[in-house]
């Protein structure tokens, strides 16, 4: 979602900054790094989001936006944001911030899994919640990821708990899209879907929802989808590829082929060299997008309508 804001903006000239703060080796901050490679979108690492936002600033300048009729300009002609976008930085996009409340914002929008919307319900250390669901408050939108992938009545509950806090609050729903894989030897290479049709393949990750992740594998269409799943940002040691290598040799010896390696962005930017000691098998990373799913009239133009709306008062 970052990622996806900090893109809108850029479409209409404004230069934003992603503030991230790099949680176990940065592997999210390095695939965004990678994707905006280029343009004029900048990603700030660092704990201290203030300190990381400062140094930008200091770097490249910034202009504040608010109020402006900048919106009304560009909106209405997106071709307009490359004549006036500048290096100066006119919006600071926080990463999973909700509970940074020393930082004031603009405009608050609450991330909510769908398959593991709650939890438990109980605060951490018990739970896996920051703060208790009257937070949600504060939020200007809600967003229900991986919404494809569960179903209807679930959303329904999900909304109805988001309308009791908060009634007036908009909600919209997004899904991961695969898009290609490339191969981890040679990453400027793209590859279409199709390359996993009717192959055997191992999934692996080290991600918050490893279940997503393997559905859409199944979708693509392999013969047979195996999986090793890790915790969130997990480093993988020289053990784990032995284990993962003793599972595809179980898997060559049962189907007569070599089995695929599929990993994420995320793991391969964690550590893009270890995964190269599952040679002579082939490890393939699958690249996905985020989307907004139509849904009761909430699409991605009503999204960057309300976006634009809200960044304008």
């Amino acid at each position: 979602m970052a990622e996806f804001i900090a893109k809108r903006l850029a479409d209409y000239g404004i230069s934003p900054l992603i503030l991230t703060r790099g949680y176990a080796g940065g592997d999210e901050a390095k695939m965004l790094k990678r994707h905006l490679l280029g343009g004029p979108v900048k990603v700030g690492v660092g704990a201290n989001r203030v300190a990381t936002a400062n140094l930008f600033f200091e770097k490249y300048g910034y202009v504040d936006y608010r109020g402006s009729k900048f919106f009304e300009r560009t909106y209405l002609d997106p071709k307009m944001g490359s004549h006036v976008g500048s290096q100066k930085i006119g919006a600071a996009v926080l990463d999973d911030g909700m509970q940074h409340w020393s930082l004031c914002r603009d405009l608050e929008i609450v991330m909510i899994n769908g398959l593991m919307p709650w939890g438990n319900c109980k605060l951490l250390p018990l739970g896996p919640l920051r703060e208790p669901l009257i937070a949600i408050k504060r939020a200007n939108i809600a967003v229900v990821h991986h919404a494809d992938l569960v179903l209807e009545q679930k959303l329904k509950d999900i909304k109805l708990v988001v309308q009791e806090i908060k009634e007036s609050l908009p909600i919209f729903y997004t899904r991961m899209t695969p898009s290609y894989f490339f191969e981890l030897r040679n990453i400027s290479t793209k590859m279409h879907l199709g390359a996993v049709l009717d192959a055997v393949v191992l999934c692996v990750s080290a991600i918050g929802s490893p279940y997503a992740f393997v559905r859409a594998m199944e979708k693509i269409g392999p013969l047979f989808v195996d999986r090793f799943d890790f915790s969130d940002h997990y480093s993988f040691q020289l053990k784990d590829i032995h284990m993962m290598r003793g599972r595809l040799r179980q898997l060559e010896d049962k189907f007569g082929y070599k089995p695929i390696v599929i990993v994420t962005e995320k793991d391969y930017d964690r550590d893009p060299e270890i995964l190269k000691h599952l040679h002579p098998f082939k490890v393939l990373v699958l690249c996905s997008e985020m989307q907004i799913i139509p849904c009761n009239g909430c699409n991605e133009d009503s999204f960057k309508s309300l976006l634009k709306e809200l960044l304008e008062v």
